[in-house]
């Protein structure tokens, strides 16, 4: 089993930035590929970005590209989303997943049935 854990949300103005952390625990061992999926009052949660664990590939949904950037810290089973020039937009639950298969593996990644493991979520507050 995999545990993860958010931390780094908060609220900004238009323009700021956050840095939001997931530390995974457990089987870390197994973890092909992890995530950043956001959810907005009354939407369906969406993919933001993902990070292949094993050999570094990203990729990023277009409206975050360019702007926010995921990356593993050095040796740590901790995976950043950098989140610049934030928009009311951005405003969402922010959740990290991982799963066991390899990003390029996971079929239809923007969807969260299709990953296996999910943490509880940490706010992001963007005002105009």
């Amino acid at each position: 089993q995999v545990q993860l854990v958010e931390s780094g949300g908060g609220s900004v103005q238009a323009g700021g930035s956050l840095r939001l952390s997931c530390t995974a625990s457990g089987d870390t061992n197994d973890i092909g590929c992890m995530a950043w999926f956001r959810q907005a009052p009354g939407k369906e949660r969406e993919g933001v970005a993902r990070l292949s664990i094993r050999g570094g590939g990203t990729h990023y949904a277009d409206s975050v590209k360019g702007r926010f950037t995921i990356s593993r810290e050095n040796d740590k089973n901790t995976v950043d989303l950098q989140m610049n020039s934030l928009q009311p937009e951005d405003a969402a639950v922010y959740y990290c997943a991982a799963d066991r298969r390899l990003c390029a593996l996971v079929t239809n990644a923007g969807r969260p049935s299709s990953w296996g493991y999910w943490g509880r979520g940490t706010q992001v507050t963007v005002s105009s």
